[in-house]
């Protein structure tokens, strides 16, 4: 049987308006009216006869028929420019610049570039670690990956890739009957997230006081430091996702939303280079495995069936 694809154009708008959620946003980075934009969805769910979009108090959101051509329509028309690209005798010979936090860089993104690089080998990509402010002039930075723990300014443009979980995780051998008594641990502490303890007691409505606490530089370290056994640290799930399905750390507490969430940064529209948009896409897609792949930790602490005290 053969069906009748559909215009590219409405594919691009749709993909446009599933992108961001929003009619207004996508008529935007198109450069066309929002009636434009809601004319090409109406007819592209008409000759489908499938509806993409629910929508639910002024706002737009994906049904999972829409979901599905979402994924499907990224992957085409990433795959689309980079073919075109070489159509043109024009290859990616600038390399795609990313800034990355340095923990979630050597913890979570660098184990997963090799698949980014066997999916889009025409894309040559340079990662930096750094945090905070980013200089996206001076240093030559394409897109940064930063949690929205500070203010970068209304210049930048920002799309959300995740949000931040967190949790007390230690090695099996400190818990105690399924469950570990943080009074009587040794708590350490990182300085880059200085409060990152008391967040976490307030979200997870858990009392944090310990007679045992150490201190060091960087989250990074006290990732390391829990892994040794030296105590128990608060943990970002992404940070941790190996050693956690693994088995060389637990989270007896689970994990809950500490109220930030990892962005995707940029000077300039994704739009105006596909590279960024595939790059986008790709960074989006391997949030959502780590999410399905931690699973039942990722509920909130009242939830959670691993939530005693020993």
């Amino acid at each position: 049987m053969s069906i009748r694809i559909p215009s590219l154009n409405a594919l691009r708008v749709f993909e446009a308006a599933a992108r961001h959620l929003s009619l207004i946003r996508a008529s935007e980075e198109l450069f066309v009216t929002q009636g434009a934009v809601s004319r090409q969805i109406k007819q592209l769910e008409e000759s489908l006869d499938v509806l993409l979009f629910e929508r639910r108090n002024r706002a737009i959101f994906l049904t999972r028929e829409g979901e599905l051509l979402k994924n499907t329509c990224q992957e085409m028309l990433a795959q689309l420019a980079l073919t075109l690209q070489k159509l043109k005798g024009n290859p990616y010979d600038r390399p795609l610049v990313v800034s990355c936090e340095p923990t979630i860089a050597m913890r979570w993104l660098i184990p997963r570039l090799s698949d980014f690089h066997s999916r889009y080998p025409a894309i040559q990509l340079h990662l930096f670690t750094a945090g905070g402010v980013v200089d996206f002039q001076g240093g030559h930075i394409d897109l940064a990956i930063r949690r929205n723990d500070f203010n970068w300014g209304k210049d930048c443009y920002s799309e959300e890739i995740g949000q931040e979980k967190v949790g007390p995780v230690c090695v099996p051998e400190q818990l105690q009957d399924g469950g570990i008594n943080l009074e009587q641990s040794s708590l350490l502490h990182t300085r880059t997230r200085a409060n990152a303890w008391a967040r976490w007691g307030e979200e997870a409505q858990q009392a944090v006081t310990s007679r045992q606490n150490s201190y060091f530089e960087h989250f990074y370290l006290s990732l390391q430091a829990a892994t040794a056994g030296l105590g128990v640290a608060i943990a970002s799930a992404y940070m941790i996702e190996e050693e956690l399905i693994n088995g060389r750390l637990v989270a007896p507490f689970g994990f809950v939303p500490d109220g930030s969430r990892y962005f995707v940064l940029s000077a300039e529209p994704f739009a105006q280079d596909e590279r960024r948009l595939v790059f986008l896409d790709w960074i989006r897609q391997e949030f959502q495995k780590s999410d399905e792949a931690l699973g039942s930790l990722l509920v909130p602490t009242q939830l959670c069936p691993h939530s005693t005290l020993a």
